[in-house]
C-alpha cells in the first residue's frame, strides 16, 4: 500500500503543479497587459510592469490553489484511469476508501506548500511590487508597519494609523523640520477627508518646537497640501486576502480594541485558516467523478468538469463572504460551508460509486 500510496498521491501532485504551470502563465500574460497601460509613465518601462508581474504570480498561485488541485487531481488521476489502472487496483482489492487516502496523502503535501506560498511568499512579494511600483510612479517611499502608514511627502515624514478608506484617513501625524526658521512641527489631526482634489484635516493639534519653548495651537480644521491621493493609498493598503494569518488576526485585534468593524478582515482570516481544508476538499470532489467515469469519459471533459466546479465553489463562497459581511453573519460559517457542502456531496457520490 506504501507504493500504492506514493504512486497515486504523485499524480495529484505532479498534475496540480502541471495545471498551475499552464494556468500561472496565462494570468500573468493579463497582468503584464494590463500594466503595460502605465509603462511610460515617470520611467515605469517593460522591465518594471514585468517585475510587478512576476511579484504578483505568488498570491496568484495562492489562489488558484484550490481550484488547480481539482483540476490537477482530475489530470493526473484520469490519466492512470484512462490506462484503467484505477480499475486494475480495484479489481485487485484495493478499495474506494484506500484511493481517496492515497490521493489525500498527495493533497497534504500541497496543502502544505498552499500554506508557505499563502503565508511567506505571497505577502512579501506582493508588498515588495506594490512599493516598486509606487516609488516609481510617484517618486515616494512609503511602508506599511505595524504602525501604520508611513511616507516621505515633500519632506515631511507622515504617519497614518488607520486609513478607513482611499478618502478617509483616521489618526494622522506629520512631523516636519523647518529648517529656515529652525522649527520642528509636528501636527497630529484626528481625520482627514479627500474634498475638491485636496486633503482637509479635522481635530488639529499642532506643536512648533523652538530653542526657547514648544508653542502648542489647535485648530479645527485646515487644507493639507500632500503628493499623497486616494490612488496611492489604495495601492499601498494591502487587501485582506494579501496579509497573512497572522497579520489578519493582530489587525482584528486592533480593529475591535477601537471599535471598528474587521468583518473583511474576519472573512479573509477564516478564509486563510481553511484554506488547507478547501485544497484537501477538491480531491475528495475529484474522486467520485473519476470512478464513475472511469474510461468512458475524456480527459478534456474531466477537465471541464473541473473548471465548471471550481467556477460554481468560486460563485458560492464569495457569495457567502459578501452575505456575511452584509448581514453580520458569523464569518467562520461563511468559509466553512462551502467545504462542507462540496465534501457531503462528494461523500455521497462515493458512497454510490463505491
Amino acid at each position: 500500500m506504501r507504493i500504492i500510496d506514493r504512486y497515486l498521491g504523485g499524480a495529484v501532485v505532479v498534475g496540480t503543479l502541471v495545471t498551475l504551470g499552464v494556468l500561472l502563465p496565462l494570468l500573468g500574460f493579463f497582468v503584464l497587459a494590463d500594466e503595460m497601460e502605465a509603462a511610460g509613465v515617470d520611467g515605469y518601462g517593460f522591465g518594471g510592469a514585468m517585475t510587478f508581474m512576476l511579484l504578483s504570480l505568488p498570491g496568484y498561485a495562492y489562489q488558484l490553489f484550490p481550484i488547480a488541485t481539482l483540476i490537477g487531481a482530475l489530470v493526473g488521476l484520469g490519466t492512470l484511469a484512462s490506462r484503467s489502472e484505477l480499475v486494475a487496483l480495484r479489481a485487485a482489492g484495493v478499495s474506494v476508501a484506500q484511493i481517496v487516502r492515497a490521493a489525500l496523502l498527495g493533497g497534504l503535501l500541497l496543502a502544505l506548500l498552499a500554506v508557505v506560498l499563502g503565508e511567506v511568499l505571497a505577502p512579501l512579494a506582493e508588498q515588495r511590487g506594490a512599493e516598486l511600483r509606487r516609488e516609481t510612479l510617484s517618486g515616494e517611499v512609503a511602508q506599511q508597519t505595524a504602525d501604520g502608514f508611513w511616507a516621505v511627502d515633500d519632506g515631511a515624514y507622515v504617519n497614518i494609523r488607520e486609513i478607513r478608506s482611499g478618502t478617509s484617513l483616521s489618526d494622522i501625524s506629520i512631523f516636519q523640520l523647518d529648517t529656515a526658521a529652525g522649527t520642528l512641527v509636528s501636527t497630529h489631526a484626528e481625520g482627514a477627508r479627500y474634498v475638491d482634489d485636496g486633503w482637509v484635516l479635522q481635530g488639529i493639534a499642532r506643536s512648533r518646537v523652538r530653542p526657547g519653548g514648544v508653542v502648542v495651537e489647535r485648530i479645527a480644521q485646515a487644507r493639507w497640501d500632500s503628493m499623497l491621493d486616494p490612488g496611492l493609498l489604495k495601492v499601498v493598503v494591502a487587501e485582506p486576502q494579501a496579509l497573512p494569518v497572522w497579520g489578519l488576526y493582530k489587525y482584528i485585534r486592533f480593529m475591535r480594541v477601537n471599535g471598528q468593524d474587521a468583518g473583511a478582515y474576519e472573512v479573509a482570516f477564516w478564509g486563510k485558516v481553511l484554506h488547507p481544508v478547501l485544497t484537501l476538499s477538491m480531491i475528495f470532489v475529484a474522486i467520485p467523478i473519476l470512478l464513475g467515469s472511469a474510461r468512458s469519459t475524456g480527459m478534456g471533459r474531466r477537465i471541464f468538469a473541473g473548471v465548471l466546479i471550481g467556477i460554481l465553489y468560486y460563485l458560492i463562497s464569495r457569495t457567502l463572504a459578501y452575505l456575511a459581511l452584509l448581514f453580520g453573519l458569523s464569518p467562520l460559517l461563511a468559509a466553512l460551508a462551502p467545504p462542507l457542502l462540496f465534501g457531503t456531496g462528494a461523500l455521497l457520490l462515493l458512497r454510490r460509486v463505491g
